[in-house]
């Protein structure tokens, strides 16, 4: 259906209408039942309508829907700062501030870091996405559809190979390539951040290399140069653990927070190193409705439920479910499409080759139209637009997570 009130340029994966959700299960306006894998493309690790997340909004929509925290403080947001500070795990004082959205939270950490350092190019890489707004635009990295028809971009962003097993490029080769970046490109000494996905969701759900992670964590500290990790969609127990940098092994100076971060409500947060988070001016961070207390108290809800016991469980069983399947279907050849398996923990995508070797984007079409028609929302990723991202609610009841691998199952070995 399409309404011309609704811009065009606003891309549809699935042409239906939802009407209601209850955990993993969501309902269109025709009542056709459907699984959802897609989560409001990581939303709602919590899934739809968690009980504990909705019983909080309506406490706090029945006393305060709205104040600006620059105009005047209000509880729920420092609360919820509070929280936060004792749920990040690093070992320094975190700060920070609450945002909109994960972009937004990106767009106030690139303030952030021009303050500190004086400095203004930042160093992304290949196959990341960090917003839609036109500063995080040119960190994302990919052209189409998101560079295309808007110019040129704040900057200067120069941009690296992802390593990971999962992209095949390996620590050693993307090392080489930042040495070639400041022998040729840029001097170091202009450069005031890095930043990049633990665990790339746009990309493919790539995870970095541990190894490569920390060798960059050592050049930032020796050259001054800061880092900034994207949780956005990795973090709040997408992995199975709080945020997903903790398997690399290194410390981030600021970190971007949103997506699940308040159980479907819009919100998003930058934190960090307090004395990062205080540089810029009075005013120099905030926003109208940044932390607005019905999102925060959502949030304080998530979070009631995101304990290190909880997101440890479901993880686990939700990553065995979905490798021991893959490993099933690879084992009986289920279709000649199947690629690799991407990602961590229970951040997990399915690649879509076809048996020559090149992504099978027209397959991963197919298999979008059939699993929607069968029941079953699936979610896109890839510079390619060939690895299907599985992005389950964490709460998933077991039955409902297999009837969907069923789906999926059935749907990828009809496509020939």
């Amino acid at each position: 259906m399409t309404q011309s009130s609704i811009s065009e340029s606003i891309a549809i994966v699935h042409p239906i209408t939802l009407n209601r959700g209850v955990n993993a299960e969501v309902w269109d306006t025709e009542g056709k039942r459907y699984i959802d894998f897609v989560g409001g493309i990581g939303v709602l690790n919590l899934g739809h309508c968690n009980p504990r997340v909705v019983e909080a909004v309506c406490n706090q929509a029945s006393r305060l829907t709205h104040y600006a925290f620059n105009a005047a403080p209000h509880a729920p947001y420092k609360q919820l700062m509070a929280r936060l500070a004792e749920f990040i795990p690093v070992t320094y004082p975190v700060s920070g501030m609450l945002t909109n959205s994960g972009a937004e939270a990106a767009e106030n950490a690139l303030k952030i870091v021009r303050a500190a350092t004086g400095r203004t190019a930042v160093i992304a890489f290949d196959g990341g996405f960090h917003g839609r707004t036109l500063a995080t635009l040119n960190l994302n990295g990919k052209v189409a559809p998101y560079k295309q028809k808007v110019g040129a971009l704040p900057g200067p962003v120069y941009h690296l190979p992802y390593p990971s097993e999962d992209s095949g490029v390996t620590s050693q080769e993307a090392l080489k390539a930042l040495d070639r970046l400041f022998s040729v490109e840029i001097d170091v000494s202009e450069v005031a951040c890095f930043i990049l996905e633990p665990v790339q969701g746009e990309g493919g759900f790539l995870a970095l290399d541990p190894q490569f992670a920390q060798a960059l964590r050592r050049f930032c500290d020796d050259k001054g140069i800061l880092l900034i990790v994207d949780e956005i969609q990795s973090g709040f127990g997408r992995t199975g653990q709080r945020f997903a940098f903790t398997r690399l092994g290194i410390e981030p100076d600021l970190i971007l927070l949103g997506k699940s971060i308040a159980g479907g409500l819009p919100l998003g947060a930058v934190v960090g190193k307090k004395h990062l988070l205080d540089i810029l001016p009075k005013g120099g961070l905030g926003g109208t409705y940044s932390g607005n207390p019905i999102a925060c108290a959502a949030a304080l809800a998530t979070l009631d439920e995101m304990t290190d016991t909880n997101l440890s469980a479901w993880g686990e069983n939700q990553e065995k479910a979905i490798v021991s399947r893959y490993l099933a279907w690879q084992q009986k050849k289920l279709s000649p499409y199947l690629g690799k398996l991407t990602g961590v923990g229970a951040m997990r995508g399915i690649e879509l080759m076809t048996p020559e070797g090149s992504p099978a984007t027209s397959v991963l079409a197919q298999l979008l139209g059939s699993a929607r028609q069968n029941g079953l929302l699936l979610m896109p990723s890839g510079r390619s637009r060939h690895i299907i991202r599985l992005l389950p609610p964490l709460t998933i009841e077991p039955e409902i997570l297999n009837e969907g691998l069923d789906i999926f199952e059935s749907c990828l070995a009809e496509i020939r």
